[in-house]
């Protein structure tokens, strides 16, 4: 299959138009009115086949999932999304209608969710599939939530439950060494089927993030573990934090471990692509009582530097290392 005719083929028409379009797939470059009174918002994710997901990863999920993280950076600004364009290294063996079908079903089902739409790429052969989006979104003039405007007193919160996907990822990896090996999968090992959605496709917090403009103080998604990217969130506003893990919302399903290795899928394991944000008491309260989006209060922003945890109020020491791309 040619380049142009897989482009016109398989992305050219696999997500629907957005009147701000003015030109799409086709040209040289796309064109995109901006809506008056915003900020354009811009943010880009690279997926390398085997190191950030498995090689067993279906191609649907492929496709959704590479969508999925552009969104969550946009959620986690408070952003509006509007449109994508995708760069992806192709090896031979995967260039045709089998495996493109389903990945670009996967990039059109989220991407028709948020109405957002597919404008322009590149497509090229390689030996190893690589996946690059680059996701536009708009903001109202001054208002995105930045990981810089924490202040001592604010309340950290997340949005959702935290190491589902870190815990469906292990299970796959020691699944697939087990089937290398001809070892038969412990009890726990077969649990991870119920939570291979949170890490094959996970959902942006797109509309809790607009909700939070006006609410939260600073923001951001967790995709590489919540003690890392909290870490973010204190050294940009120069403040620290007390967090009680007890607090930190969890599948029933990693009840059943230890609380070392419970800790590790939230703190260090990352790819949940919920939000962490801060804001004030009388924020919090406001919010609650104004919206029923479920959000979670887990520690408050402190005076003294660095991230301090605890469970059920007593201190604990736990290494935060969080997930590393290199």
């Amino acid at each position: 299959m040619s380049e142009f005719s897989l482009i016109y083929q398989h992305f050219q028409h696999c997500t629907r138009k957005n009147p701000l379009t003015q030109v799409g797939i086709g040209d040289d470059c796309a064109i995109s009115s901006i809506p008056s009174d915003c900020e354009l918002v811009s943010c880009i994710d690279t997926l390398v086949a085997g190191r950030h997901f498995p090689l067993s990863t279906s191609a649907y999920a492929i496709g959704y999932k590479s969508v999925a993280v552009n969104l969550s950076d946009l959620a986690a600004m408070g952003a509006t999304p509007y449109a994508i364009l995708l760069g992806i290294s192709l090896p031979a063996k995967l260039a045709h209608d089998d495996w493109l079908k389903p990945f670009t079903q996967g990039i059109a089902d989220i991407c028709n969710r948020f109405d957002v739409e597919l404008i322009g790429g590149d497509t090229t052969q390689s030996n190893t599939l690589t996946i690059s989006v680059t996701a536009l979104g708009f903001v109202p003039a001054g208002q995105a939530i930045t990981r810089g405007g924490a202040k001592v007193g604010d309340i950290i919160c997340v949005s959702g439950e935290i190491g589902s996907a870190s815990f469906a990822l292990q299970q796959i990896l020691n699944a697939e060494k087990s089937e290398r090996h001809n070892i038969a999968l412990q009890p726990i090992a077969l649990q991870s089927i119920a939570l291979q959605p949170a890490l094959d496709l996970p959902v942006p917090q797109v509309e809790l993030g607009q909700k939070l403009r006006g609410f939260a103080h600073s923001m951001i998604d967790i995709s590489d573990g919540l003690g890392q990217d909290l870490g973010h969130i204190l050294t940009a506003s120069k403040v620290g934090a007390v967090v009680d893990l007890a607090n930190i919302p969890t599948h029933p399903r990693l009840q059943a471990l230890t609380n070392t290795d419970k800790w590790q899928h939230q703190l260090n394991g990352g790819d949940d692509y919920q939000l962490c944000f801060t804001m004030s008491e009388q924020n919090f309260v406001k919010f609650n009582q104004q919206f029923s989006d479920k959000i979670f209060a887990i520690g408050k922003i402190v005076t003294e530097n660095g991230l301090r945890l605890a469970y059920n109020n007593q201190p604990i020491e736990f290494s935060i290392t969080g997930y590393q791309h290199f």
